[in-house]
């Protein structure tokens, strides 16, 4: 029988106390959600709450609204026939226009592509800009991508160099491997990254159900932060994809077609 410790129990506090705020985010997507209604719902002072969010999540409390406040976009893009004004005004957004903005801007492609394309991509990483490497001394990063068995198996996986916690927009460098193993990326520039990745069950309806089923059949994994210095040479980064679980940012990035590739696992 396994022992419940003080540390247990405090970390089951603090991860209700964050659910709790995380719940008020996804029913009030429409309003200003405040950092005070956050920090009311989850018990504690706004400093406080603030800070255990960070640490629980890894962003701050308003980026994980923003991002969640897409990933609802993504689902009513994908699962009624509203329009994009009608979404973006449900998903708390004044202005379509600004909308459409960080839309594309997360998600690499606009809304009405994203619904187009069913909400899948074939190509992550083929329009990333090469930016200019370390000078006389190229680093490399480079590990190994694992994964938990998975019954109806995984999909390609994605990995990639972000400069936050946040899997959106463009990373500095990616890849989409047939499976987990061993990845490398070259030329790397200076700077402070994190290396995320993501796969998608084979069997995973891309029409998410509802607002708090985003998680269901996506593996997610990250390492970070990694530094690249002027010295830097090699950097080794393994991470291990697992369940996507509530505290997790959403993926912001369009899904791999996770049907397009045999099953890499049972």
């Amino acid at each position: 029988m396994r022992l419940i410790t003080l540390g247990d129990a405090v970390d089951e506090m603090v991860e209700n106390a964050v659910g709790r705020a995380i719940d008020i985010m996804y029913h009030n997507m429409a309003d200003q959600v405040t950092l005070d209604d956050m920090a009311r719902a989850a018990m504690f002072s706004k400093f406080h709450f603030s800070r255990v969010f960070r640490k629980a999540t890894g962003v701050s409390p308003g980026r994980f609204l923003a991002a969640l406040r897409l990933q609802e976009a993504k689902r009513l893009l994908l699962s009624t026939s509203l329009s994009v004004t009608e979404i973006s005004q449900r998903v708390g957004y004044q202005s379509v226009g600004t909308f459409s903005s960080r839309f594309r801007r997360s998600v690499n492609m606009s809304p009405s592509t994203y619904r187009r394309m069913g909400g899948v991509t074939l190509q992550v990483c083929g329009t990333v800009p090469r930016q200019q490497p370390t000078p006389n001394r190229p680093a490399t990063v480079h590990g190994q991508i694992g994964a938990p068995p998975v019954p109806s198996g995984l999909g390609k996986v994605f990995v990639g160099l972000f400069p936050d916690r946040l899997p959106q927009g463009r990373p500095v460098r990616c890849t989409v491997l047939r499976g987990p193993g061993p990845f490398e990326f070259g030329d790397v520039p200076l700077g402070t990254w994190y290396l995320l990745g993501y796969s998608v069950a084979v069997d995973r309806d891309k029409v998410i159900s509802g607002p708090q089923d985003y998680g269901n059949g996506l593996y997610i994994g990250s390492n970070g932060p990694i530094t690249i210095r002027p010295e830097t040479q090699v950097r080794v980064a393994d991470l291990t994809l697992r369940p996507m679980n509530r505290l997790d940012p959403p993926v912001l990035l369009a899904l791999l077609d996770a049907r397009e590739l045999q099953p890499t696992g049972t």
